[in-house]
């Protein structure tokens, strides 16, 4: 007998945590890269949908965190110590990062591939081990994450489903 799941889903630039027996889901991943925080312990978990590597690169003095990675992942890892969650006790998956556009150009406008470096630098210096990632291609991806296995679901277009 399956038991029906609640979903939360989280929205282009957009951050929200689940807790135990909750599904958490993103889609629209093209450059975009779907970070999900995890404590396997306390059994809490949070997604960010991250649009571009760093913050500087707006001139706006008001932005939704998640658009960037260096605001989306700290405004994450206080969501989830909110909950009661440890530094310490943290790791990380994502997918994403997509190259989307063609490009004669060498590195200029892949994007995904920016946000990539920007996560894993971030993640590195905080400590928080990332335990896999389904990155870059050409396809757009759709994310979900299930707090009671730990899996994140993977649809990629044109390429059907997989599972880290």
């Amino acid at each position: 007998m399956n038991q029906i799941q609640e979903q939360i889903k989280v929205g282009i630039a957009d951050l929200k945590i689940a807790r135990t027996s909750q599904l958490i889901s993103t889609s629209g991943l093209g450059s975009c890269v779907g970070l999900v925080l995890y404590d396997d312990v306390l059994k809490v978990a949070g997604l960010v949908h991250i649009m571009l590597p760093d913050s500087s690169m707006t001139r706006q003095e008001e932005f939704k965190k998640g658009k960037f990675a260096d605001t989306g992942i700290n405004a994450l890892i206080d969501l989830l110590k909110k909950e009661g969650s440890h530094l310490f006790n943290l790791k990380a998956k994502m997918a994403g990062g997509a190259q989307m556009f063609k490009s004669t150009s060498s590195d200029k406008l892949n994007i995904g591939q920016k946000n990539v470096l920007a996560i894993e630098t971030l993640l590195k210096e905080l400590g928080i081990p990332l335990v896999s990632k389904d990155i870059g291609g050409h396809n757009g991806r759709s994310i979900e994450f299930n707090l009671d296995t730990f899996e994140l679901k993977i649809r990629t277009v044109y390429q059907g489903v997989s599972y880290i």
